[in-house]
């Protein structure tokens, strides 16, 4: 990339990411509109999960495939073959289209199985009504599989086109309609923020129709932008030596990436339904499922709105330099973008931490859990967006299979806490702990990928200048935080009894204001180039 291009990306890049603020906002807004309907007992979670399985199924059949080999090698396609990689992706959707719809009848075939598998706890008398709710939910949410592929594919043929803005804007409708279709629920059936009992089939078949009609809005938007990209779609079926192959061995290492995450996700969603079900059981408060879901959302809003947008934009310029041979311009552009990244990254993720319960006083209900598993996320955030623009490189090198290793590591460290200590603490602190495994599985992931891909680009990944940036991220982190938690310290003292929202969103702007002019102010002092780049960048400063 040069520096003429650099305003071009921090552009492409900020369109994706207003799609993207739009997109999280909504989303959070419906996760808070399920918690004021559902709330966050059993039935919240027997609905969340049945709504989350199918996108983690399409995960593991076809999305790690789709979502990071495809790119690079459309990228090749468009750049080698004499129809600018038409024919090629033809084929690819051709072929992706009849695998997601043999994967989504194979899987709405095996629900039983799944249901023993994510709501074991569930197999005994006295939750067969609860069992039954959960079976109708899923049966319904899967064929979400089809369309999530169906998006996924067209969606990555307009970003190896260029054309970034459409992918991450459509998520939108699917919010709007959740948000409609919970609305209806409430007016309908009222609102039950402690439902433990389970559905009725009208409410099962209200929220999983409803819950699938916003994935099929989602990818139908898509589809007229294919034209305006200049590609029709012709399905072929010609497979055979075209080069198919060579993307399908990339995709097999990303098949056992995803295999291992999507068993994390499988037996985390086990242990939340467990928690919620031994609430239950007890009569004892719990967070499970639902809970962690929201604290994970909230965690993922900075991710998807920045590093998200950056790195898409940033893939096709890796791809070209490491199809050229170029692998120490890689490291110097995934180091550009990790500074880019952490330097708005890492202020969201302190005042997360020192913030988190204040924001739970937000949502409606009393569950202190929420704010205590938002802030143990809030280390993760960091480790999670380093580790996911780190392994842009590895795929950029058509290298899946270190991925695939780096991956496993975090898996055995994320189950192997979790497991064990998800069992020491009550019901009500389940959730909270699992953000706590899963941050730290990230921060020892990413101590692996960043060592593994700093050697592969021959140390041009952590030069002068990054290590020098990372004493100055590590200086202004350790101001902010120690600004922010005196304040929040003082703002309890005229404060000795929490009050309600009210209270909530004004210590939130206070305590926030402080950290947010300390962050700022001592940049400056510092020097930090990068948010001084992101500003003049984004007016599409015309002297570079």
């Amino acid at each position: 990339m040069t520096m003429a291009d650099a305003p071009r990306l921090a552009r492409a890049s900020a369109w994706m990411a207003l799609g993207t603020v739009v997109s999280r906002a909504t989303g959070l807004l419906r996760s808070v509109l399920l918690i004021a309907v559902i709330g966050t007992a059993l039935n919240a979670d027997l609905f969340n999960t049945a709504n989350s399985i199918p996108n983690s199924l399409y995960i593991l059949v076809a999305g790690g495939v789709f979502n990071v080999v495809l790119v690079p090698q459309l990228v090749r396609a468009m750049r080698n073959d004499p129809d600018g990689g038409d024919a090629y992706a033809n084929r690819i959707i051709t072929l992706g289209m009849l695998v997601l719809l043999g994967a989504t009848i194979l899987l709405m075939l095996a629900v039983p199985l799944i249901m023993r598998i994510i709501y074991a706890d569930l197999f005994t008398p006295e939750f067969t009504a609860q069992r039954q709710s959960a079976y109708l939910l899923m049966l319904l949410c899967l064929p979400q599989v089809f369309f999530y592929g169906a998006f996924v594919l067209v969606g990555q043929i307009l970003n190896a086109r260029e054309r970034f803005g459409p992918m991450m804007w459509a998520p939108i409708v699917n919010n709007l309609t959740a948000l409609v279709v919970l609305g209806i629920y409430a007016v309908v059936f009222g609102a039950d923020r402690g439902g433990t009992g389970g559905f009725s089939t009208t409410e099962s078949l209200l929220l999983g129709i409803g819950s699938t009609l916003g994935i099929v809005i989602q990818a139908a938007v898509l589809v007229p932008f294919l034209g305006r990209v200049g590609f029709r779609y012709r399905p072929r079926f010609d497979f055979r030596g075209v080069g198919l192959g060579h993307t399908l061995r990339l995709g097999a290492w990303t098949l056992g990436f995803i295999i291992v995450n999507q068993i994390a996700f499988f037996v985390i969603a086990r242990l939340g339904v467990r928690a919620t079900s031994e609430g239950r059981a007890r009569d004892v408060p719990a967070a499970g499922t639902t809970v962690y879901d929201f604290g994970f959302l909230l965690a993922q809003v900075p991710h998807g709105i920045i590093t998200v947008s950056v790195a898409t934009a940033i893939i096709p310029t890796l791809s070209a330099y490491a199809a050229a041979g170029r692998v120490d311009r890689v490291g110097v552009e995934i180091g550009r973008t990790l500074r880019l990244v952490v330097s708005l990254v890492v202020p969201i993720a302190v005042a997360v931490g020192v913030l988190g319960p204040s924001l739970a006083r937000l949502l409606p209900g009393e569950n202190p859990a929420i704010g205590m598993t938002i802030s143990a996320f809030a280390l993760g955030m960091v480790a999670f967006t380093i580790h996911y623009v780190v392994l842009r490189g590895f795929y950029a090198m058509e290298d899946t299979r270190t991925p695939f290793w780096i991956q496993l590591v975090i898996m055995a460290v994320n189950l192997g806490t979790a497991v064990v200590a998800t069992r020491l603490v009550e019901p009500v602190w389940v959730a909270t702990v699992l953000a706590v495994c899963w941050s730290l599985a990230y921060v020892i992931g990413l101590a692996v990928a960043f060592a593994l891909l700093s050697r592969r680009v021959g140390g041009t990944l952590v030069d002068h200048e990054m290590a020098w940036f990372l004493l100055k991220m590590a200086l202004l982190t350790l101001m902010m935080c120690g600004v922010m938690v005196a304040a929040s310290l003082v703002w309890v003292l005229f404060e000795p009894t929490p009050g309600g929202a009210t209270t909530a969103i004004a210590q939130l702007c206070v305590v926030g204001g402080v950290g947010t002019v300390t962050y700022l102010f001592m940049a400056e002092v510092l020097g930090m180039n990068e948010l001084r780049y992101v500003l003049t960048s984004l007016v599409g400063s015309r002297r570079r």
